[in-house]
């Protein structure tokens, strides 16, 4: 089990972690390359959903944002944030997308749920437009991902309690 501490936090082979761009991996090694004459010490993270692996430097970890799944304390405000009441701008659709994306891009799962309670519609789904309806599925997708972690169920689970808590 290799164990290395970037700025404070330890990642260690096996832990899932979150990549604020694409959402939750699981730190498969932590190894020494030699990249451009230099060595470099890497976080080696695989996206099974996606098929990918991606190679992080240890020493930009923090600035890119990678971080341990979320705490329970933390997972819980953004079930607490899905019960609230959806808050729909009245500005252009595409500043408002930008912002949903950022938010997603965030990694914060609490900026996640307001994107997922904000774009969630209710069964009648044909009012959403196809992008709405993107942005959506990808914030439900991250938010599931990492609450399924959090709480040990399969990732299909963790989505269908998620839409329970916003249909009520």
């Amino acid at each position: 089990m290799n164990k290395k501490v970037s700025s404070g936090i330890a990642f260690n082979s096996g832990d899932f972690v979150v990549y604020p761009a694409h959402g939750v991996g699981k730190v498969s090694d932590i190894s020494k390359q030699k990249i451009a004459g230099s060595e470099l010490e890497l976080i080696v993270v695989n996206f099974d959903k996606d098929k990918m692996t991606l190679r992080i430097p240890m020493a930009k970890a923090d600035t890119i944002g990678l971080r341990k799944i979320s705490e329970a304390d933390t997972m819980n405000d953004a079930l607490n944030v899905l019960k609230g009441k959806a808050k729909v701008k009245k500005i252009m659709w595409s500043r408002r997308a930008q912002e949903y994306e950022n938010k997603i891009n965030s990694g914060n799962p609490v900026a996640i749920a307001e994107v997922v309670r904000d774009l969630y519609r209710n069964e009648n789904l044909a009012e959403q437009s196809y992008s709405e309806r993107q942005i959506y599925e990808q914030a439900l997708g991250r938010l599931a991902s990492e609450y399924a972690v959090c709480n040990n169920i399969s990732s299909d689970e963790a989505t269908k309690q998620l839409i329970e808590i916003l249909a009520k």
